[in-house]
């Protein structure tokens, strides 16, 4: 067994990787893309259409199994001892995963209001959300990588 899990470590790493950039492209775009839909489209038109459908495609085909795949591998990676329970960065880490995963549920219910036609959010709100990804993503690589705590 221990065999298997020396073969499997690095290649359940190289997929939780992968699917952390995944998610992080959708994270980086979906907000740009409801700026555009906010400031360019009125509810109704052609161009609100097209921008709901690449909103939703974006979320359910890219996003939401990327996110899907990070955590499951990140929890198969803590299970196999990728975690320092006594060191403070793993924390941080780990509590900025979650609020990425809140902000990701925030980004779905903006694109549940663009497709009932409900948006209250101006162009300028969604590129001040449009900067929360970045933040965590840098603060859950400076957990990582550089370990501070």
């Amino acid at each position: 067994m221990t065999e298997i899990l020396t073969i499997a470590y690095p290649w359940i790493k190289v997929l939780h990787v992968a699917a952390v950039i995944s998610w992080m492209a959708g994270m980086f775009y979906l907000p740009r893309l409801f700026v555009y839909h906010a400031e360019r489209a009125t509810v109704g038109s052609e161009l609100d259409q097209t921008f709901q459908i690449m909103e939703m495609k974006l979320l359910k085909v890219i996003m939401n199994p990327a996110m899907i795949v990070a955590w499951v591998c990140g929890l198969i990676l803590i299970g196999l001892g990728a975690f320092d329970f006594g060191s403070a960065w793993a924390w941080i880490k780990i509590i900025g995963v979650i609020l990425m995963t809140g902000a990701h549920g925030w980004l779905g219910a903006r694109r549940k209001d663009f497709a009932n036609g409900v948006n209250t959010r101006t162009g300028r709100d969604y590129r001040i959300a449009n900067e929360v990804p970045t933040v965590l993503m840098l603060v859950i690589l400076i957990m990582v990588i550089v370990r501070p705590f």
